[in-house]
């Protein structure tokens, strides 16, 4: 019964994470590869992590960068593009959308306006990885319980 109640609560989290936009569509296929035996137990997890690592060691870069005196805004560029990588493989909408926004900040070369788009990035990400990290304790207690 308790696993059942913990299922049901990683469920409402998930769902409303689906509702609030913070995930699209590709976190429930790779939520379903799962699930369907095309990728290992596990998976999802792995991808998850990978997406914290390195959405976080991506966003310290820009930031890095644009606490420069002169900004190198190519790199900014390449370091965006790759954080919208990140967010659209575990489908985390909202960093994805951040990326959006940051890039139109990035052209016209405003320092200032970069910065503004960081903290929103640094927001959502903080936000989805918070919510990533609950799903997973969650999913370690029901595996706690052992198989259905």
């Amino acid at each position: 019964m308790a696993a059942a109640a913990i299922r049901a609560r990683l469920d409402n989290l998930v769902t409303s994470m689906f509702t609030t936009g913070m995930l699209d569509e590709n976190f429930q296929q790779l939520r379903s590869m799962e699930e369907n035996g095309t990728a290992a137990p596990g998976y999802v997890t792995e991808m998850i992590n990978l997406f914290i690592k390195d959405t976080k060691r991506i966003l310290n870069d820009i930031a890095g960068l644009l606490n420069q005196p002169v900004v190198d805004y190519d790199i900014v560029d390449v370091l965006v593009r790759q954080l919208k990588g990140c967010s659209y493989i575990v489908g985390a909408k909202k960093v994805n959308l951040s990326c959006m926004q940051f890039r139109r900040f990035y052209e016209p070369r405003s320092k200032e306006r970069c910065l503004m788009a960081l903290a929103l990035a640094w927001n959502e990400f903080c936000e989805v990885r918070s919510k990533f990290e609950a799903m997973m304790q969650l999913e370690e207690q029901i595996a706690a319980y052992g198989p259905n």
